[in-house]
């Protein structure tokens, strides 16, 4: 096992089978490592895009802030390296989607199945707060499902790590979670916010699971100004069909002043609404979820994959080709190669291996399991 942990990656270890996503940070994968035959989803980010966006920053505290967080229910880091044109990031493959696919194809979540998630994600939240993370981008699109139907929660682009008894004030997030206190520093006076803001945008993405839709409109163009008098003068409506209890929990992630809303595990698990719920049956995902993804399709966006083979100019399934191709040229005179080096290359990506703690964990191969691909992964591989 330790001379597994001594084995460097790189782009050549894996097999691109598809693309199954895009965000503004860069764009996902699936790929199957070529030695264990084990498959996992592969993020990978254009070098130059990201100095030219300013984001060099943020990937490298997304990749540290990963390399040290280890959850059930969270999308677990496993490598990361690069070559001259991106850099890469390996994570675990979960293929039942995320939330926001689900929302648009208009499944219904029964109370009980959001109630799980809640608890899921709480585990979650518990946890990043004992590594003093606030994740700031709860919702959704960024919360993926296994094959089993237990949530995942993803994407530390933006997230902040915080020292003790200090608070973060930083603005970022995606405006319609955001909690409002994050508006307060677009009025002029900010005090900072700590964990809770997470626990806000939990309450928004609950609602929006059950109702639909959220429960204050606003889009991510609207201003402050507007989102902090909509909070104060909109009063949420919560569906007679909803039970007392989960309407009583919605109120208290969905409470503006920050003293009162839940915003730590333990609130949360001191609900009497929460007192039949068997916390270690939840951490070790023996409670079924109410909704499975359907395993015989792929649960995202076709266009991703036509999107990368057709409008791509520069496909990941070609790289390789094509970085020789540019070395043979740069080298066609016989003569060595002197490159000055620029802010691209000097982009260092910390080396993280696959641990044995990792190999032996108890709870991943609840996603792993198999490694197989549904039906509709089942196409011919690109070399």
């Amino acid at each position: 096992m330790e001379e597994e942990k001594k084995v460097i990656v790189n782009f050549d270890n894996f097999q691109i089978l598809r693309a199954i996503g895009k965000g503004s940070f860069g764009k996902v994968c699936i790929v199957q490592k070529k030695d264990t035959k084990k498959m996992y989803a592969m993020k990978y980010m254009n070098k130059l895009k990201c100095v030219e966006r300013n984001e060099v920053r943020n990937v490298l505290k997304e990749l540290q802030i990963m390399q040290n967080l280890e959850h059930p229910f969270l999308v677990n880091f496993w490598y990361s390296f690069q070559d001259e044109e991106d850099m890469f990031m390996v994570v675990d493959l979960l293929l039942g989607g995320d939330l926001r696919y689900h929302l648009q194809q208009n499944v219904h979540f029964s109370e009980s199945t959001v109630k799980l998630y809640i608890c899921e994600l709480a585990l979650a939240l518990g946890y990043l707060c004992t590594k003093r993370i606030i994740h700031r981008d709860i919702k959704p699109d960024n919360i993926l499902l296994d094959e089993h139907g237990h949530v995942h929660l993803t994407d530390f682009n933006i997230a902040a790590i915080v020292k003790e008894d200090l608070k973060a004030t930083s603005i970022a997030g995606t405006k319609p979670y955001m909690a409002p206190e994050l508006f307060q520093t677009f009025e002029g006076s900010h005090p900072g916010y700590s964990f809770s803001v997470d626990w806000w945008s939990l309450g928004i993405t609950a609602y929006e699971l059950l109702r639909g839709q959220r429960p204050y409109v606003m889009r991510s163009c609207t201003p402050a100004n507007e989102i902090l008098q909509t909070f104060h003068k909109v009063h949420p409506s919560y569906p007679a069909a909803w039970s007392l209890e989960m309407k009583s929990l919605l109120r208290k992630l969905l409470c503006i002043n920050v003293q009162k809303r839940i915003s730590c595990l333990a609130e949360l698990q001191d609900l009497d609404y929460m007192s039949p719920v068997n916390w270690d049956a939840v951490l070790s995902k023996q409670l079924p979820p109410g909704f499975i993804p359907n395993r015989r399709r792929l649960n995202c966006d076709p266009t991703f994959e036509l999107e990368e083979m057709i409008l791509e100019s520069k496909p990941l399934h070609k790289k390789k080709k094509r970085l020789a191709r540019k070395n043979k040229e740069q080298g066609s005179d016989g003569s060595p190669q002197v490159k000055k080096p620029s802010l691209i290359d000097q982009v260092s990506l910390p080396v993280c291996h696959c641990s044995s703690q990792k190999d032996g964990r108890r709870f991943h191969p609840a996603y792993l399991k198999g490694n197989t691909l549904p039906l509709s992964l089942s196409i011919k591989c690109v070399h």
